[in-house]
């Protein structure tokens, strides 16, 4: 026996009216609009800051083409550096590599250092945030330390590890740690009330609240302790490597200045803007995606 449906007033409605409801439903719109509103988007985004950029050059070239300038307009930077912008991938052997190589070396000691700051800023912020005395035993001497100059510590480390490698990384970690270590602290400590209470009714054990509360309700405070982070670890390895020498971006900015290569230090100095910008907005992303949205981009 099949049975009608039957509406507020009582009369069931027709296979018409059931068409017309189906009919109703709203479409998507066409591919092309899709397109163009990601175009636009996209054009908002990209072209303020390439005509800043534009406007820099143009200027730049204007003031460095004057007779007397010191520095190379943007035209002779290009030509000094043609080479490299092209061949960045050459091995001549030693020190005599293409940018690619510096820029390699530089980013894989950023990865070492970083990796272990972001671990042990993590566990030392989460500690200091969970713990009242420990907040009273560390978090006025993390405040000292964190005053001391990057590169102020780089003599000692080398007297410590005797190696340039192993001593770059730790001026890497030792900058990078104190903005995790506190804001991930902040973070701990700005948990709300409500979300201990629920942890202690259902009785969470303390593994199961630091993965299932803690972690999630202070990754936006830890994430924006990564990204400073991250920036001070680019600052300190171009810094440290124009001491330590060996192939790194940093040596050859030495190295070009003491060759009065001066287009050679523009063409690093962008390369080193870039891709600082770029991690940045890598952590950024990342960020972005783990906490859904709720983190600074």
């Amino acid at each position: 026996m099949s049975v009608k449906k039957i509406d507020a007033e009582g009369v069931a409605p027709s296979a018409g009216a059931a068409a017309a409801v189906v009919a109703m439903t709203p479409k998507r719109p066409p591919r092309s609009e899709t397109y163009a509103r990601m175009a636009k988007e996209a054009a908002v985004r990209v072209i303020p800051p390439l005509v800043v950029l534009a406007l820099l050059t143009l200027v730049w070239e204007l003031i460095c083409r004057r007779a007397g300038s010191t520095l190379p307009p943007p035209s002779r930077v290009f030509k000094d550096t043609k080479e490299l912008i092209l061949d960045p991938f050459f091995d001549h052997g030693g020190i005599d590599k293409g940018l690619f190589w510096h820029l390699s070396a530089s980013l894989q000691r950023v990865a070492y250092g970083y990796s272990i700051a972001a671990i042990v800023g993590i566990a030392l912020g989460t500690l200091v945030g969970q713990s009242v005395w420990a907040m009273r035993g560390l978090d006025p001497l993390f405040q000292v330390l964190r005053t001391i100059p990057p590169l102020a510590w780089l003599p000692l480390s080398l007297a410590a590890f005797r190696d340039g490698q192993p001593s770059a990384i730790f001026v890497i970690f030792i900058t990078s740690v104190w903005p995790i270590i506190i804001n991930t602290a902040v973070g701990i400590r700005n948990i709300p009330q409500d979300y201990r209470n629920v942890a202690a009714v259902v009785q969470l054990n303390p593994l199961e609240f630091f993965g299932k509360i803690m972690i999630p309700a202070a990754a936006p405070y830890i994430f924006t302790g990564l990204r400073i982070g991250i920036g001070l670890s680019w600052l300190a390895i171009v810094a440290a490597e124009m001491l330590i020498g060996g192939v790194g971006i940093g040596f050859f900015i030495w190295d070009a200045w003491n060759s009065s290569h001066i287009s050679e230090i523009i063409l690093a100095l962008f390369y080193v803007g870039i891709i600082g910008f770029v991690l940045d907005r890598l952590i950024a992303g990342l960020g972005k995606f783990v906490t859904h949205g709720t983190a600074q981009s």
